[in-house]
C-alpha cells in the first residue's frame, strides 16, 4: 500500500513537535547563556548537575560530552585498565562494550533476559575471573536491569557496578530510579534520548564523593587543585553550558512525557494482543519503564518491516548484530549461537513509534498497519 496526500507517513520521533511545545523556553534560555557570554563549565552546567542529582536520588552528577564518554570515565574512574575485563550484556549499543575497550580492557559477553531484553544475572557466575573489574548492566528500551542480583554477585566478587542508564532516564526499580543503584550511572542527553538535547551531551551520577571528585578530574585533563597541573592522564570532556541550558528547560518536562509515552504503549498493548506471533513488551515486577523504545518481536520480522514502510510507517531494528556478533570482536572468538537468547532477539525484535505527541489516530493507524503486514 503507497502513502497517500492524506495518509502522510508517521514520524519515527516527532522532535519538531516537542520544540513547538516548548519553543519560548528554550529560545529564552539560549539567549540567557548568549547574554552572559560563559560557555564552558558554567552556571547552567552546575545548576543541571544539581538537578540531575536530584532527579536521579543521587548525591553528584558531573556532565560530560556524551553517554559514551561517561561510561569511557566511569570505568577508568572505577580501576578498569588495560586486560581487566567488564562483563556486559551482548544486546545493546556497541558503545556498552566499545567504552571497555577504548580502555584496553576486554568486554565479556552474556545473554540476556528474552522478556526483557537486559541482562541476565543468572549469565553472570561463569563469566566472573580473575580479571573481572566490573559489570555494566543496560536499562534497555528504558526497562530497568534485574539490578539485586547483579548488585549482590558484585558485592561477592568485590566488583564494581556501573549502569548503562543511556536510555531510561526517569525509570524505577522497586522504588529507586535507574542510575542511582550502582557506583555510578551513566546517562546520555543524544537529541533522540528521552531527555536529549541538541547535539551531544553526558552524565554521570553517583553516591560516592571520591569517584564524583575523580570524575571531575578525568573531564579535565586530569586536574584537581589547579587549572594547568594534571594529577593524571584525563580527557577533555565537558558538558558545555548551552546544552545544560536547553537541558534543564527539558528535565522540567520529563516527568509528563514519561506518562505520555507510558500512555502510548498501553494503547499499544491493548491493540496488539491477538496478532499472530507479535508479541508485545513486558514490564518486569517492581519496575516502572520508560519506553525510550516500544519494542515487540514479530515473525519474519524484516518482511513485515517492509510491509510497514511502504504503508508509510516506520520501525527500527534495535539492534540487528548483537555485539559478540560483531566484526570488531571477531578476535574474541564468539560463534554463532554461542549466545542464542541475544541471536533469537536480533532477528525478532522490532520498534514502533513511541513519543507524547503522537495521536491517537496515528496509534490506530499504526496498529492496524502492523496487523495487516502480519497477516501478509
Amino acid at each position: 500500500m503507497q502513502t497517500t496526500k492524506t495518509q502522510e507517513a508517521i514520524p519515527m520521533l516527532d522532535l519538531k513537535a516537542q520544540y513547538a511545545s516548548i519553543r519560548d523556553e528554550i529560545r529564552a534560555a539560549i539567549d540567557q547563556v548568549l547574554e552572559t557570554q560563559h560557555f564552558i563549565l558554567g552556571p547552567q552546567v552546575k545548576a543541571f548537575e544539581e538537578e540531575i542529582a536530584t532527579y536521579c536520588g543521587t548525591k553528584y552528577a558531573v556532565g560530560v560530552a556524551s553517554g559514551t564518554d561517561a561510561l569511557v570515565l566511569a570505568l577508568h574512574a572505577c580501576g578498569v585498565g588495560p586486560g581487566d575485563e567488564v562483563i556486559v550484556p551482548t544486546f545493546t549499543y556497541i558503545a556498552t562494550g566499545d567504552s571497555a575497550s577504548l580502555l584496553g580492557a576486554v568486554p565479556v559477553f552474556v545473554d540476556i533476559d528474552p522478556a526483557t531484553y537486559n541482562m541476565d544475572p543468572a549469565q553472570l557466575e561463569a563469566r566472573i575471573t580473575a580479571k573481572t573489574k566490573a559489570i555494566v548492566p543496560v536499562h534497555l528500551y528504558g526497562q530497568p536491569a534485574n539490578m539485586e542480583p547483579i548488585r549482590a554477585m558484585a558485592r561477592r566478587h568485590h566488583l564494581k557496578v556501573i549502569e548503562d542508564n543511556a536510555q531510561a532516564i526517569g525509570a524505577v526499580y522497586r522504588g529507586h530510579k535507574t542510575g542511582s543503584l550502582g557506583d555510578i550511572g551513566c546517562i546520555s542527553f543524544f537529541p533522540s534520548k528521552n531527555l536529549g538535547g541538541y547535539g551531544d551531551g553526558g552524565m554521570m551520577v553517583t553516591n560516592s564523593e571520591e569517584l564524583a571528585a575523580s570524575l571531575r578530574a578525568l573531564r579535565g585533563h586530569g586536574t584537581k587543585r589547579h587549572k594547568y597541573m594534571s594529577e593524571e592522564q584525563g580527557w577533555n570532556s565537558r558538558l558545555d553550558e548551552l546544552q545544560a541550558a536547553i537541558l534543564r528547560v527539558k528535565l522540567r518536562h520529563l516527568d509528563d512525557w514519561k506518562r505520555g509515552r507510558q500512555a502510548v504503549a498501553a494503547r499499544y498493548s491493548e491493540l496488539l494482543p491477538g496478532l499472530a506471533g507479535v508479541v508485545t513488551p513486558k514490564v518486569a515486577v517492581g519496575c516502572e519503564h520508560v519506553y525510550h523504545q516500544y519494542t515487540i518481536r514479530v515473525p519474519h520480522r524484516d518482511a513485515v518491516q517492509q510491509r510497514l514502510a511502504d504503508s508509510g510507517v516506520p520501525s527500527t531494528v534495535y539492534y540487528p548484530v548483537p555485539m559478540h556478533m560483531q566484526k570488531m570482536y571477531a578476535h574474541l572468538g564468539a560463534k554463532p549461537g554461542s549466545l542464542p537468547v541475544a541471536e533469537q532477539a536480533a532477528g525478532e525484535v522490532l520498534s514502533l513509534p513511541v513519543y507524547p505527541e503522537l495521536t491517537a489516530a496515528q496509534i490506530s493507524r499504526v496498529a492496524e498497519a502492523l496487523a495487516a503486514a502480519v497477516k501478509g
